[in-house]
Order: structure tokens, then sequence, then C-alpha cells
């Protein structure tokens, strides 16, 4: 993969190149990461030399099995951890060579949705949805309310506004977080398991949603999973980590025909294969 250039902080964007900086980057990727490494315990690497290119308005699934760093990768994405070695490039910049006060600038074009929604105990659906509005930006109530009752209805929510967090169930608080993730209008959406305790029935409706409000918006969805029924519903791109190891990545379609052991396995949910329970 070829360098992306000098990396210009999001001030100098902001002074006039802020609507270049919003596209891909000249390789074609919103998000890349560089040959990052990782470790926790200065021995076992949990990102061993991790590269790849995540394309615009595409979604990509990460899966592999549990413990391999598919969460790991999703914080270096963001931001939040910083890498042993390589580099994460987002919007054409090295997001380790620009400021903090430009990091936390530049994850507010992010929306990012946790395995249990993490919404505020203490506030209802559309306070929790209208939060990042009234943290980040100056608008004005009638607008806020405007954007919010948008993306509520858009998940199917408009008529829960007034609930708590825990009236509701796991799915609608994972479809309230994905609102909150959404009004920020961002150009990445981080998805971290968001399969993860719904049943197959709820599962599948929640990718659908998903994929509809995908061809909507567009933008680059990036969804950690270890659900292949997920990855074969959402994916227009799929990578398979293993032992710190980004072992393939490509076309969905080119992984569910893969010939690699470990590929062919974990997509067909097989006993036999390289994977143990190891």
């Amino acid at each position: 993969m070829s360098s992306i250039g000098s990396p210009s902080s999001l001030s100098d964007a902001a002074a006039g190149t802020l609507e270049l900086d919003k596209r891909m980057n000249r390789n074609g990727h919103t998000i890349e990461v560089h040959n990052i490494r990782k470790s926790f315990d200065g021995v076992s690497h949990v990102l061993d030399g991790v590269s790849a290119g995540f394309a615009d308005d595409a979604i990509t699934t990460v899966l592999g099995p549990s413990g391999t760093g598919k969460s790991v990768l999703l914080k270096h994405i963001v931001g939040l951890l910083e890498p042993d070695d390589g580099q994460v490039t987002v919007f054409g910049q090295n997001i380790w060579r620009i400021s903090e006060a430009d990091r936390y600038e530049l994850r507010k074009r992010f929306g990012v949705l946790f395995q249990d929604g993490a919404l505020f105990g203490s506030m209802n659906l559309y306070d929790n949805v209208a939060f990042p509005l009234r943290k980040h930006t100056d608008k004005s109530e009638t607008k806020i309310r405007e954007i919010v009752m948008s993306h509520l209805s858009e998940v199917g929510l408009e008529k829960a506004t007034t609930k708590a967090p825990n009236e509701i169930s796991g799915g609608m608080r994972k479809r309230a977080g994905f609102a909150r993730a959404l009004v920020m209008r961002p150009d990445v959406v981080l998805f971290d398991e968001p399969d993860s305790g719904l049943d197959p029935v709820r599962t599948k409706l929640l990718c659908q949603l998903i994929t509809e409000v995908h061809k909507e918006h567009g933008g680059t969805y990036i969804v950690i999973t270890h659900d292949i029924a997920s990855a074969r519903t959402l994916s227009d791109y799929i990578g398979l980590l293993w032992q710190g190891k980004l072992v393939h990545y490509g076309k969905a379609e080119e992984a569910f025909e893969s010939d690699d052991p470990f590929v062919r396995q974990f997509l067909a949910g097989d006993a036999t294969g390289p994977l143990g329970m190891d």
C-alpha cells in the first residue's frame, strides 16, 4: 500500500480544505491502517502487522474468533488506542501526527454503536439521541428536535421518546444507539458487535436496518462481528482476523468462495480445520 503523504491538521482543514479532507484519500480509502502492531504485555501481539483500506460508501465487516483483536482494531481506527508500530490514516491524515485537540474534532465525524447501545440510564431515549448535538453544536432546540425525531423515526422509535433505557428491550436500545450514532451526520460509522445479545430474528432485522440506512446516507461503515449470518446480510467487504493477522480481506463473495482453510472453516462454522479451542 502506498503512503498517503504528509498529514495536515484539522485546524488547517478548517481554514479552507475541509471539504477536500472529507473525501476519500487519494488511494480511494477513507480509512487505512498500515502495518499496525499492538501488544499489551510486550510479548504477544494482539495486532501483528495489520494493513487494510476501508472503502467509502461501503459496509465492511471484520470477523474472527473471540479475543482475536477485532475491538482493538476498532479502537485504533477511532484513535482511542495508539499503535506500537504502524499508522492509522483517516481522511488522508496520520491521526497520531496531529494534536489531541484535532483528534477530538476528528472523532466528531465518527458515529459509534457499542455492543449494548451505551445509553445514559438517567436520560430518556430522546435526550440520549440529542446528547451529541447539545454537546458538540450550537443548534437550537427546535433544530435538534427536528434532527432527533428524524433519526428516531428512521429506526422505528418515534413513539418511544420518553422511555428510559431500562424500560425497553435490548434491540430497541441498539436502535436508539444507532440513531444517536447518526445525528452528527458522520462520515464513518463503527459498530462493535451490534448483533450481540439479540435473537436471530432481531439480529436479521437490525442488519436490514443498517443496510437500509447506509443506502440512504452512504459513508464508511465498519462492523465488528463474529456472526456469519450478519456478515452475509451486511457485507460489501469482509476482513478476517486471526492470531493478530488479517488473513483475508476482499469482497464478500470472494470470502465465501475462499479456499483458505481458516477462512473456509470459520465462515462455514465447521469444527474441522486449523481453528481449535485454544
